[in-house]
């Protein structure tokens, strides 16, 4: 994280986060995990002011803005790590998101060792994606996806 994030600018990054942005689960197939899922945690800002997302990578150094369709782009951070940072400095700014935020940080802070703890971590993904208004009619049940993947027996 670039040390011109001032807090200025982590107040402002929040508000555009809580008015225009998203912070998502997603839990997807992975043959080289242990378990054979990864969880991994997305925060996004959609703007049709491709500037102001520009802005936002360069203060805070990470993620990557690109064109969604027509004059909406987002900025979006896919790493685990700088979601993680981003999520502890932003934290103390949000009001709408603050629910999703802790959310997040629960499971990037996870770690997956066993099955128990892959069904307790998507339980929580699940909790986060209810909070998410936009994803209601299309949300998946992370926590049943894989409990009918893996064996009572786990």
């Amino acid at each position: 994280m670039r040390k011109i994030f001032s807090e200025v600018n982590k107040a402002y990054i929040s508000g555009l986060l809580d008015g225009d942005g998203a912070i998502m689960a997603c839990i997807e197939k992975h043959a080289e995990k242990k378990f054979g899922f990864r969880i991994r945690i997305y925060i996004k800002i959609s703007q049709n002011n491709f500037k102001i997302l520009n802005w936002c990578k360069f203060i805070t150094g990470i993620g990557n803005v690109r064109n969604v369709s027509g004059n909406e782009y987002e900025w979006l951070v896919r790493n685990q790590e700088d979601a993680r940072l981003l999520l502890e400095l932003l934290l103390p700014y949000l009001k709408i998101k603050k629910k999703q935020a802790n959310l997040a940080r629960r499971i990037l802070n996870t770690k997956i060792k066993t099955t128990k703890r892959l069904l307790k971590t998507a339980e929580l993904a699940d909790a986060l994606s209810k909070l998410n208004v936009r994803s209601q009619g299309r949300r998946k049940n992370f926590m049943a996806m894989i409990q009918e993947s893996i064996s009572p027996n786990d």
